[in-house]
């Protein structure tokens, strides 16, 4: 007779009712992340959101150990320019897949219904690893040398151990999957609920494991979409910069939450209450941290005066036109600048603030749909670490 693994084995699959710390941290980030939105015009926080995604793609590789230099990144996203170097330019073919499955998720393209649904974990994976070169899709048993095809979307069909835990069986993933999905269900939450079940979710996937690669990016792709679909995510902050920057105490926290329960006084279900209650009260901390990070960089006063000091810089170097600030200024502060308004900006002539704007489009500070459309602020890769520091690590 064939024996089944119980999907007890991964309960609980939600801290306690009343744990006031979390509920605290949920409040605090619900409220800290509707402000963050507010702080910029919507043309402007499109284009942080691209800057953002790319971020995110950046620190979301790099725990998995994959270090993509932010300029290769760029290089392959907005040129399609990619590496001679094999590894690197598979290292950018990863990354632009990163980005391409986030941009789906913030421009709300992706799968529709719950975003800890089976058939949404097995789209995130599908669209991701479609995008991967080949090379990105194989795995190597280490006990037997055995190399096995990731398949886009499909359910791993063997057994797997990571660490020391050893996830369900195969045959077993679609009920583990489905308890999953009933639990996290966020119709069946309060909206407090909803922001605590995202750090149980993060780690109870990764515990599930359900394909042979891919888990880590699929989890916190399925993360940034559950924070959003709860009403407190954006394409403005990432919580992946969080769990890389402190990524020695995610990987010890995930791994601490695989444990058993540890006696009477710690829950009733297989594995331990509380070490999953520290999982979620660390994620959300990180995502709260992340907002007052993204809030402080965005804040419109204390950007100006960055970019203010950094054009003043390159036009006293002879690499940007005078001229240049005013038109920057108004990008950010209106959101978009007419280019009949150019002239009257910059003080200058027609055909000199003409020449002002299109070095601006050349150099990437500035974009346009057309030669018709308003002029939109935009973030090349030269001005992000005097715009924005700290938001990737120094070189």
């Amino acid at each position: 007779m064939k024996v089944t693994e119980s999907i007890g084995l991964m309960e609980p699959m939600l801290p306690p009712d009343g744990e006031r710390k979390l509920e605290d941290l949920a409040m605090d980030l619900a409220t800290k992340a509707s402000g963050l939105a507010s702080q910029l015009s919507p043309a402007v926080r499109q284009g942080v959101g691209d800057l953002v995604r790319s971020m995110n793609c950046y620190y979301s590789n790099l725990i998995e150990g994959h270090d993509t230099h932010p300029r290769d990144i760029d290089r392959a996203l907005m040129q399609a320019d990619y590496s001679a170097d094999p590894q690197k330019r598979a290292l950018q073919h990863e990354a632009v897949a990163h980005i391409e499955v986030q941009r789906l998720i913030d421009h709300q393209e992706d799968l529709e219904g719950e975003s800890t649904s089976q058939d949404y974990l097995i789209w995130l994976h599908r669209e991701f690893c479609e995008r991967l070169p080949d090379e990105f899709l194989w795995v190597q048993n280490p006990d037997t040398g055995e190399r096995l095809r990731v398949i886009p979307g499909e359910l791993r069909k063997g057994w797997v151990q990571v660490g020391r835990h050893i996830p369900p069986n195969a045959e077993e993933l679609p009920r583990f999957l489905n308890r999953f999905t009933e639990a996290y269900d966020g119709r069946r939450l309060s909206r407090v609920r909803q922001i605590i079940a995202l750090g149980a979710a993060h780690h109870r996937l990764l515990w599930i494991h359900p394909f042979y690669d891919g888990n880590g990016r699929v989890t916190r792709l399925m993360s940034h979409a559950s924070l959003i679909r709860c009403g407190i995510g954006s394409s403005l902050w990432s919580v992946a910069r969080g769990l890389a920057r402190n990524v020695k105490e995610y990987k010890e926290l995930l791994m601490a939450a695989d444990a058993q329960r540890r006696g009477d006084l710690d829950g009733r279900g297989t594995l331990s209450t509380q070490t999953l209650t520290d999982f979620c009260e660390f994620f959300l901390t990180i995502c709260i941290d992340q907002v007052d990070f993204m809030a402080s960089l965005l804040e419109p006063n204390d950007l100006l005066r960055r970019m203010r000091l950094h054009i003043l810089e390159e036009v006293d170097a002879g690499r940007l036109p005078k001229g240049a600030f005013p038109i920057l200024r108004e990008a950010l502060l209106a959101g978009a600048v007419p280019r009949g308004r150019a002239a009257e900006i910059t003080g200058y002539g027609e055909r000199m603030a003409r020449n002002v704007v299109s070095d601006l489009l050349k150099k990437g500070y500035l974009k346009s749909d057309s030669t018709r459309t308003p002029l939109v602020l935009s973030f090349p890769i030269d001005a992000i670490e005097r715009w924005f520091p700290r938001l990737y690590p120094a070189a």
